[in-house]
């Protein structure tokens, strides 16, 4: 039951998107003000239940291109387990409630979490997916806001650079991963009739502008001493990160994509996490510092 649940609101995603929330949350948090777990049990509720409503809604409206897809045709709606109706019910009571609780955190923070809803289930589900090659770049606006909705939660300057900066950072990750993603299972995306990248421009187009995202990722998460105070956690995890990341590029641009895929993704991924947590890391050890007598 807990397994199709967990495929049903792809919950190794809402993790994912509760993590980053949380990057956000602690890197806006005042390090003169007292933690309230309340408020952070509601930021982590309302994300939990707002992105897994909009991922299960997701399904909901796909099931029938899930169906096409060797690689979705097993999700519960699209192999029967569920019904559309009442994967659909359950979609908008998640919704409800956790756009309730995040405008319990901040009135900020439940409109950027209806935003990344109408975004990714509206614009990127009926438009941007469907009619776009590059539907990856604006879909992932929707994709770059959970860590908005976590900064929101203790400051309302959402354009301030360190809101910014993590914007930025999870902006420009999503085409390399979605891409590598997209030439691994193109051949899916082929039989949905979903027009990728790889699709229709092909693999070595795609392999170039994979390129090109992931040195701009790189780029702006190298300048993250401008923006927070990192002292050694930069030379520690930061840069020896991105040398791995890129070399990994590199072996696999230079191979066009035959060699080396999986180390890519495996990177990538793991560099998001690393690049959003190395201002967490260094947000707290100065609290640590100015709290020592």
């Amino acid at each position: 039951m807990f397994r199709t649940y967990a495929d049903l609101t792809k919950f190794g995603i809402v993790v994912f998107v509760i993590l980053c929330g949380l990057a956000g949350y602690v890197v806006s948090f005042p390090l003169d003000q007292t933690l309230q777990f309340n408020h952070i049990l509601m930021l982590v509720g309302g994300l939990f239940f707002l992105s897994s409503g909009s991922l299960s809604l997701n399904q909901v409206q796909e099931w029938e291109t899930d169906q096409k897809m060797p690689r979705t045709a097993r999700r519960p709606i699209a192999s029967g387990k569920i019904k559309p109706a009442a994967a659909g019910i359950m979609s908008v009571v998640f919704l409800v409630v956790g756009s309730d609780l995040l405008f319990r955190t901040s009135i900020l923070a439940g409109v950027f979490g209806w935003l990344t809803v109408i975004l990714y289930n509206g614009f990127y589900t009926y438009w941007w997916k469907r009619k776009m090659i590059y539907g990856a770049v604006p879909g992932a606006l929707p994709g770059a806001l959970p860590v908005t909705i976590g900064y929101v939660a203790n400051r309302e300057d959402f354009f301030s650079a360190p809101s910014v900066w993590m914007f930025l950072v999870m902006f420009l990750w999503q085409m390399p991963h979605f891409w590598a993603l997209a030439i691994r299972f193109r051949e899916d995306y082929a039989k949905a009739d979903i027009p990728t990248l790889p699709v229709v421009r092909g693999v070595e187009k795609t392999i170039q502008q994979m390129a090109h995202y992931t040195l701009a990722y790189v780029a702006v998460a190298l300048t993250a001493p401008l923006v927070f105070n990192l002292s050694y956690v930069y030379l520690i995890l930061l840069v020896p990160v991105s040398f791995k990341l890129l070399q990994e590029l590199y072996i696999f641009t230079k191979s066009k994509g035959e060699q080396r895929w999986l180390a890519f993704f495996l990177w990538i991924n793991t560099s998001i996490l690393i690049y959003l947590f190395v201002p967490v890391i260094g947000k707290w050890m100065a609290l640590f510092v100015t709290s020592q007598p």
